[in-house]
């Protein structure tokens, strides 16, 4: 089992520098900018390269794309000078290996089961619910559940109320949270991820 004072946490949906300033000091590991359309967290390059200005280099910066080309993802991880890539969608390791070159961390995003992570050439797995972003979890507390090999993000419905067991109950080497951290849609509270992160490392 992962000790809860080791699990690797990334905050996601930042859209202001508030919101990346408290998810640093608190302790993220990550801070995710969305770049895919239709969010109620979506920035655009110029907005997410400002703040990626204010992350250290010991906390990554992940821009998140769902369905979108490659050519698109590598244009705006480019314009945005995000040091990491994550990817939803119907993407297959031909498409991780069109990044590869570039240098960035890659993180792979799926619903589905996942044996390891690393099967798709990625360097980060996660697991996401169904519909991501919108807070709905997933049945990680399912007897069925068999937690991948390596490095892999448990996301979905997370909150600071349940993190702490999710992660006790799975393994899960990390965590990534977004709607769970929010006073509305789309919003972050200051205090939620503080308390989320406290209660994901056991504090």
């Amino acid at each position: 089992m992962t000790d809860v004072r080791d699990v690797f946490i990334k905050i996601c949906g930042l859209r202001t520098a508030r919101d990346v300033e408290v998810a640093v000091a608190a302790g993220a590991d990550a801070v995710g900018f969305v770049f895919a359309a239709g969010s109620p967290r979506t920035v655009d390059a110029a907005t997410a390269r400002s703040l990626a200005a204010l992350v250290p280099e010991n906390v990554l910066t992940v821009g998140v794309f769902r369905g979108q080309a490659v050519e698109e993802v590598r244009r705006f991880a480019e314009e945005s000078g995000v040091r990491g890539v994550q990817l939803h969608g119907e993407e297959g390791p031909e498409d991780f290996a069109a990044l590869r070159a570039e240098g960035r961390t890659l993180l792979r995003a799926t619903a589905e089961h996942a044996e390891r992570c690393g099967e798709y050439g990625e360097d980060l797995l996660l697991l996401d619910a169904p519909d991501p972003g919108s807070g709905k979890p997933w049945n990680w507390g399912s007897a069925d559940f068999t937690a991948p090999e390596g490095r892999w993000l448990l996301a979905g419905g997370l909150t600071p109320g349940n993190v702490r067991e999710a992660v006790e109950v799975t393994g899960a080497w990390g965590v990534d949270v977004s709607s769970g951290v929010e006073r509305e849609r789309g919003v972050k509270s200051p205090e939620l991820i503080r308390a989320f992160i406290e209660a994901a490392r056991g504090r």
